[in-house]
């Protein structure tokens, strides 16, 4: 008998995408799977569309990280699964990794490839700038673990607002090992405006300061804030950047303005950080 999975949903106002995210989970093609949705107090149908699709419907906040926690707290599974719900998963996902981790009892955590997709011209910069990073292990995050492993860890750092994704998989990686799978998971950004993707990244630039406080992280921090060692990781692979030249010309502008809210918001998140290292 196969080993249950418990797939984690936070969302917060979530409507517009969490219809597609739920359907997706439900027609993997690996049984079984329990399905725990966290809301954090949305005021839209999120919570009714939920409820359409499993009783686990729980509400809690404040942040995603809390969310995750609490949904672990309550999952039965054997495995757990942490899932945006802008996120949709190919159907061969769950049964992917659920594959990783038992032909390998050394593997804890499992990282699952992303692509992205939306409607406009910077969705298409994103989903290139996103197709550079598969496979890179600085920049991609575990999102399937052992839940043993996981609850041992104490899970997503609920203090950390900016970089807990690849905080926990790190710690995992301290500890044991990590898989991957080929399936895909779809992120879906929707009309993604220029405007809010450099509000965003000021927004999580400025709040990583725990994340960099953090000295077990070190080699890879060192590399996910590093601007050049992006830009040399998309002019490396010419041939991917000048596939469609203008969605390659547009994704190095967007990265450049990002770079600049981006080091705007490190500017205050390393300020913070040697507040946080002189309190400890």
């Amino acid at each position: 008998m196969n080993p249950l999975v418990s797939i984690i949903v936070p969302t917060y106002n979530s409507a517009a995408t969490l219809g597609n995210c739920l359907e997706s989970i439900r027609k993997q093609n690996y049984q079984p799977i329990e399905l725990i949705v966290v809301d954090n107090h949305s005021t839209d149908d999120t919570f009714e569309i939920a409820r359409s699709h499993t009783d686990s419907v729980f509400t809690k906040g404040p942040e995603r990280s809390a969310q995750r926690n609490f949904g672990v707290e309550k999952a039965n599974g054997k495995y757990v699964c942490i899932i945006d719900s802008d996120m949709e998963l190919s159907a061969e996902v769950i049964g992917q990794c659920v594959t990783a981790v038992t032909k390998n009892s050394s593997t804890k955590g499992v990282v699952i490839p992303e692509e992205s997709f939306g409607e406009g011209f910077w969705a298409e910069c994103k989903k290139l700038e996103r197709s550079f990073y598969i496979g890179v292990d600085w920049m991609e995050a575990a999102r399937f673990f052992d839940k043993k492993t996981y609850v041992g860890l104490g899970g997503y750092d609920s203090s950390l607002v900016s970089g807990e994704d690849w905080d926990l998989s790190q710690r995992v990686a301290h500890l044991a090992s990590l898989g991957r799978v080929d399936a895909l998971i779809y992120h879906n950004e929707g009309r993604l405006k220029l405007g809010r993707t450099l509000g965003k990244k000021y927004y999580y630039a400025k709040l990583v300061a725990r994340y960099l406080a953090k000295k077990d992280h070190a080699q890879s921090t060192a590399k996910q804030t590093n601007p050049f060692g992006r830009y040399w990781l998309y002019l490396s692979h010419p041939g991917q950047l000048l596939r469609r030249p203008h969605v390659g010309i547009g994704m190095l502008l967007m990265k450049t303005l990002e770079g600049f809210a981006g080091m705007l918001g490190l500017a205050v998140a390393m300020k913070n950080k040697r507040e946080v290292v002189a309190d400890e």
